[in-house]
């Protein structure tokens, strides 16, 4: 049965802002998000396309090289998984809605989905985790009568030493959030609108579309402020959160414009985001100083193009052993 759950588990406003072009909510094959170590310069890149394959990348970001990984065929719901404070483990919540597990939350070695532990879940609600820190996972799900307070799945143990406790008082609930918006808040991102909109109905082009977006943002070096806009969630074409990105300065005018992207974050004071199947990093030193003042470049090159990942295709990879 563990071999068997290890291969279903692998299977595998105002100023001039400096603007990478591009039209908002552009539908692209190819998406990409990121989670990037506390305490490491290392990261996991989810890379999906088509929307049902999903393949896992290890990223160096000591020198931006890859090491790409299983791929998995099902869904990863991305915003609720999480990497240990070294990058060495990655929690994850995933689903093919087929026995033997239906839904599972597991925990991997990057770059593979092999699991080293395994939740199973059943259904979509909740799953998922956060690193409280190296040993002590926060785990979405419900507790249950067992030795361990969660349900393990036949043939797996916790590694020694690992503690797993429940994510707040109504852990096993939500969808993406509580458990995006707990790993976010920890990582410094905070709430500075929470938007105006609307449900749409059975013919709408979008499950909710916000009239006045929903905003985020996470400071950087120099006062400057990244920030992730959302448009809408559920688009009937496109991606399922409606996402762009911005610079502001200290006075909250945009320094640079990223409409159309997927992912963003600050990697110390360089500028990392993902758009159409591409990896960028904009470095500091091209950063725009001011409003008043554009970079020496023009933005799209000053944009170093990390990686182009749009004609992976997938690969059937074996399931890895349990490291030692």
């Amino acid at each position: 049965m563990k071999d068997e759950a290890k291969r279903t588990a692998s299977a595998s406003e105002a100023g001039e802002a400096a603007v990478i072009s591009e039209s908002p909510g552009k539908s692209s094959a190819t998406r990409l998000y990121a989670i990037l170590a506390r305490n490491a310069r290392t990261g996991v890149i989810f890379r999906r396309g088509p929307s049902r394959h999903v393949q896992l990348i290890r990223w160096d970001l000591r020198d931006d090289t890859f090491e790409h990984g299983q791929w998995f065929k099902g869904r990863i719901y991305e915003r609720r998984c999480d990497l240990s404070p070294s990058g060495r483990l990655l929690v994850y919540f995933a689903a093919t809605y087929r026995p033997p597990y239906g839904s599972w939350t597991a925990l991997s070695v990057p770059p593979c989905f092999t699991a080293l532990t395994l939740w199973p879940k059943g259904d979509g609600w909740g799953g998922g985790g956060m690193f409280e820190d190296e040993k002590t996972l926060l785990l979405n799900h419900r507790m249950v009568s067992h030795p361990n307070g969660f349900e393990l799945a036949e043939g797996f143990r916790l590694a020694a030493g690992m503690q797993v406790k429940p994510l707040g008082e109504r852990s096993g609930g939500g969808e993406d959030n509580p458990v995006n918006w707990c790993i976010r808040s920890r990582d410094g991102w905070r709430m500075v609108a929470e938007g105006k909109g609307r449900k749409g109905g059975r013919r709408a082009g979008a499950f909710y579309t916000f009239e006045a977006p929903q905003i985020v943002e996470k400071e950087g070096v120099g006062g400057r402020r990244l920030q992730e806009l959302l448009h809408a969630i559920g688009r009937r074409k496109g991606a399922w959160y409606d996402l762009t990105h911005r610079v502001l300065d200290r006075d909250g005018r945009v320094l640079v414009d990223l409409p159309g992207s997927d992912w963003a974050d600050w990697d110390g004071g360089d500028l990392v985001f993902a758009r159409d199947g591409c990896l960028y990093r904009l470095p500091e030193s091209h950063l725009p100083e001011s409003h008043l003042k554009n970079c020496e470049k023009p933005e799209a090159e000053a944009s170093r193009l990390l990686h182009d990942f749009r004609n992976a295709r997938f690969t059937s990879i074996r399931p890895t052993e349990k490291p030692s």
